[in-house]
Formats: structure tokens, sequence, C-alpha cells
């Protein structure tokens, strides 16, 4: 399938969301290392509403810092006028990774970031919030990670985490 233009929803392969630990792993430095360096980046997005994928490719640049307790990264998508930067923090007093996100149309760091950790070699994010003062749960989740590749997605569930629904799945390829 070629990238830049529209695609099924069957034709989007998605795996069902892990549950949040009742513990959580405690988070460690290097936990994010895996992203360090040079990514193109596969981008499946399913806008609101929408019932077809929009395909594109983008790009990242990443990198630990402070000893591996924080990893940035940029993120560009030319074809849809976008950017922004991921910022990963190690909180170190209670070993929770909390990732926030920053757009370049706000410069604005947004609300408290989405707690996580690495469980069985993935990294869970879940956040609760309200939607029309209905309970919502977000997820964002990077599994799939080798040497080489990588992949990150991010789901809705609007019934307690019973079903979710996907909106962006990004397949990650090192330069």
């Amino acid at each position: 399938m070629a990238l830049g233009g529209i695609g099924r929803a069957s034709d989007v392969p998605i795996d069902a969301i892990p549950p949040v630990p009742a513990t959580r792993t405690p988070g460690k430095p290097g936990d994010f290392s895996f992203l360090d360096g040079e990514w193109r980046i596969q981008n499946w997005r399913l806008p609101s509403g929408e019932t077809a994928w929009d395909l594109f490719e983008g790009e990242a640049t990443c990198r630990s810092l402070l000893g591996g307790i924080a990893s940035v990264e940029e993120l560009r998508i030319p074809a849809r006028n976008f950017s922004g930067i991921g910022l990963r923090l190690l909180d170190q007093s209670t070993l929770v990774w909390n990732d926030h996100w920053i757009s370049s149309k706000s410069g604005v760091v947004g609300p408290a970031g989405m707690p996580g950790s690495f469980e069985n070699g993935a990294g869970l994010f879940h956040a609760e919030d309200n939607v029309d003062g209905k309970p919502a749960i977000y997820a964002s989740i990077w599994d799939r990670i080798t040497g080489t590749s990588c992949r990150w997605r991010q789901a809705a569930s609007y019934d307690g985490g019973k079903s979710w629904d996907h909106n962006w799945i990004m397949h990650w390829a090192r330069v």
C-alpha cells in the first residue's frame, strides 16, 4: 500500500491494548534509549468521525538526555505541515515515566503527561479524562521494539477499557 493516500480500516493491523498492570514496573534511566537516532515513520491516522485511514510519511530525531531520565523526540511530518516534540521524563521520586506532547503550532507543553511504564518489552501509557461529561481512557503504546524498528499507537476507550478505538499508528524504521 502506497503512503500519502487513504486506506481502508481493514488494511491497518491492530493489536489489543494491554491492560494497565496492577503494579507498574519501576522506570529506569535509559528505558527510552531505543529511540535514540534518526527515523523514517509510516503513519496511519484515522481522523475523528472518519472510517478511512489517512496514510503519510514522517521522520523523527530522538535523543536521550540527563543520563537517560529524559527522552526528546522531534517529529516532522512535512506532508501534513505538522511537527512537534515528544518529551518523556522519568520522575525520579516515583520512577514513573510521563509522556508529554508539544505542538509546533502552540509551543506549549500540554497538561499533565501520560504516565506509564515498560512491561514485558512494551511501553504502556494510560490517562483518564472526561469527554462531554463521560469518562474516557487514553492509551499510548510503544511496542515491537527492535534495534531497527518499533511501533507507536494511540487509542481511546469510552467503556472503561472493554473496547478501544485506535486513531493513530506509527511504524518507525531506523535510518
